[in-house]
């Protein structure tokens, strides 16, 4: 299977849309990204679709996040990635996971924060964020909130709780 991952254009948003209720069988996240590209903290080369064939069949979404402690920190939130059920586990997520987080480390983003399956996202190095003492602001099962450093020992000393813009927090 040929994926081809690319910049998410204007014209692919109502897929991207349709994408994302057919992945998660409602429109929250599909809404989500809608207000995420509103506002200041989208990253346009960070929202990335998957095709096969000349058809968008997943895309993941970056976005830039804080972590308050001592002081505040830049990072990313991974927040929606969807792959249509018919095209799941067939590499695609692991395609969209890999291709976002080298693009991000290109463009000097140096950690990502995510909060999604404990068996799914170490495969690609997160763990739990609880190691290095960063915090969701909600309560979520400390298993499930994660983030990788994309460049060594980019979390050092980077403890506190993630604040997420308020396109997320409508959404929770």
């Amino acid at each position: 299977m040929d994926i081809t991952i690319r910049t998410e254009e204007e014209k692919d948003y109502k897929r991207i849309y349709e994408i994302n209720k057919l992945a998660f069988q409602q429109e929250d996240e599909s809404k989500l990204i809608e207000k995420i590209r509103k506002g200041e903290n989208f990253i346009p080369e960070l929202s990335l679709v998957a095709e096969i064939d000349n058809k968008i069949v997943g895309h993941i979404l970056f976005s830039k996040i804080k972590i308050i402690g001592g002081s505040v920190f830049e990072s990313l939130a991974l927040a929606p990635m969807a792959v249509i059920p018919d095209f799941q586990k067939q590499g695609i997520g692991a395609t969209l996971i890999n291709k976002g987080m080298k693009k991000a480390k290109e463009m000097g983003f140096d950690s990502i924060i995510v909060l999604g399956h404990n068996e799914y996202y170490p495969k690609f190095g997160f763990l739990r964020a609880s190691k290095w003492n960063i915090k969701c602001p909600f309560e979520v099962p400390d298993e499930a909130f994660m983030a990788i450093e994309l460049t060594e020992k980019a979390l050092g000393g980077k403890s506190g709780t993630v604040k997420y813009p308020d396109e997320f927090i409508e959404d929770i």
